[in-house]
């Protein structure tokens, strides 16, 4: 039978206008923004791809829950429920809510994470890293060396490399409290984790007596990607490989934001008590009592039918077949991707693309904002404007280290856009293709000192 066209495996029953501002109408709001997307209102924008959190289009199912939520204080049936399910779809029985990931970073790191400490993962993405680093710890990355290069066709180029994980446990005996994973790897461009890794990972990590804690924000499209690319998966379900998946780890983070299907939630989620108890403590006094942790129950209806809904095999072939049909159409064009596309979004290789724009000239933001400018189309940074660092040399001067890659990635919302709106940004970014050379660099004129991108100027 004759292969049939991937569509979108949903009705639409709300709609929302689209804004179209002129060139000129946009170059004014994104002077007045310092080239900054993050500082631009919705209002003026026509196709958000700044993140795919809290910006998925919730399901007809979930606000039929959200109807029924029990917003007791304490001891609400709605915790129960979402309890429930984070157990049924992870297996870990103690469930801590969160209003969002970086809040449940917040409280898991503020109890767990000291000074000097030293916590490897594959990579850390922002506020992950932020968190970390303001306990004055160390964010270690340790990904493979095929995940450093956008090319490289690899299929699993988030994994963590297990020989350095082996050196650095080894060498850093007594300071890593916790040992983590990213799936997927949103820093190195959404790309998957092997269910191989996962289980080299795990082993070391319980070899010297780390607990494994697994940052889950888009575990169903990592585990997604596992059946289609891992050889013995594919006869496999989704839900038991993430089932599996988490089977190797103590815990998880997890911001429901991504892959709960949610415009908003968190949570912790554990496999013994052993942390519960000061856990819990740090909630109510940062977020609320341990049952609503900060949300309102309908939220917690939201997430516990999410997090079935996103298990939905339709649903994950059509999510990463938008990735893939962008990303071939951009390179079609001449505008390099990493690749393999990832799940949640496209990181076009800015590095690659602009090579007459140098690092420290933020070529990634340079481009964002040429993509604001000519498609109205906001997007985010992920390079040395996120990720780059001023160091000090013994002289006293400054010192500009670039990030690995410049990235700039769109990032698809879930269930908002559709076949035909892509196809309208392709055709604008043939433009921008041919007229490359014109796009200039930026320099810095407010560098904040905690997640520059959120709130840095450039001029």
């Amino acid at each position: 039978m004759k292969k049939r066209t991937i569509i979108e495996p949903f009705k639409i029953k709300m709609v929302e206008p689209l804004t179209f501002l002129t060139r000129d109408e946009r170059k004014r709001v994104i002077d007045e923004a310092g080239n900054n997307l993050f500082l631009i209102k919705s209002e003026h924008v026509t196709f958000d791809f700044l993140t795919d959190s809290g910006t998925t289009a919730m399901s007809a199912a979930q606000w039929g829950a959200m109807m029924v939520a029990d917003e007791s204080y304490a001891g609400s049936r709605s915790f129960e429920r979402f309890r429930a399910t984070v157990e049924k779809v992870m297996g870990f029985s103690h469930v801590i809510p969160t209003h969002q990931g970086r809040a449940a970073e917040r409280v898991f790191f503020g109890q767990l994470v000291k000074s000097g400490h030293k916590i490897p993962s594959n990579n850390h993405f922002d506020t992950t890293r932020a968190n970390i680093e303001f306990l004055g710890a160390e964010a270690v990355d340790l990904v493979v060396e095929e995940g450093k290069d956008p090319a490289n066709p690899a299929p699993f180029k988030g994994n963590l490399d297990p020989v350095k994980l082996e050196k650095f446990c080894a060498e850093n005996r007594g300071k890593i409290p916790i040992g983590m994973i990213t799936i997927t790897n949103n820093t190195g461009g959404g790309q998957p984790v092997s269910m191989e890794n996962l289980r080299q990972v795990a082993s070391i990590y319980k070899k010297y007596g780390i607990p494994f804690i697994i940052d889950a924000c888009r575990f169903a499209e990592n585990s997604m990607f596992i059946k289609t690319r891992e050889a013995e998966m594919g006869s496999r379900t989704v839900a038991s490989i993430a089932r599996e998946t988490f089977d190797f780890a103590d815990g998880c983070l997890m911001s429901a934001k991504k892959d709960a299907m949610s415009n908003i939630g968190g949570f912790i989620a554990l496999r013994d008590d052993r942390w519960l108890a000061d856990l819990r403590n740090l909630l109510i006094l940062t977020e609320g009592f341990p049952t609503y942790g900060g949300l309102a129950a309908r939220d917690l209806e939201g997430m516990a039918v999410g997090l079935i809904e996103v298990l939905d095999e339709n649903y994950l072939t059509y999510r990463l077949a938008v990735s893939s049909y962008f990303s071939e159409q951009l390179n079609r064009i001449g505008i390099p991707t990493m690749r393999p596309a990832g799940g949640h979004a496209v990181y076009i290789d800015a590095k690659a693309f602009l090579p007459h724009i140098p690092p420290e000239q933020f070529p990634g933001q340079a481009l964002a904002v040429e993509l604001y400018l000519a498609e109205g189309v906001r997007s985010c940074e992920i390079g040395s404007a996120m990720f780059g660092k001023f160091t000090t040399e013994s002289s006293g001067a400054k010192k500009f280290v670039p990030a690995a890659m410049e990235l700039v990635r769109l990032a698809f919302p879930r269930r908002v856009y559709t076949q035909s709106q892509f196809d309208y940004i392709i055709e604008g970014f043939e433009e921008i293709a041919l007229n490359k050379d014109r796009i200039r660099g930026l320099k810095l004129v407010y560098d904040p000192p905690y997640l520059r991108h959120f709130t840095a100027r450039f001029a």
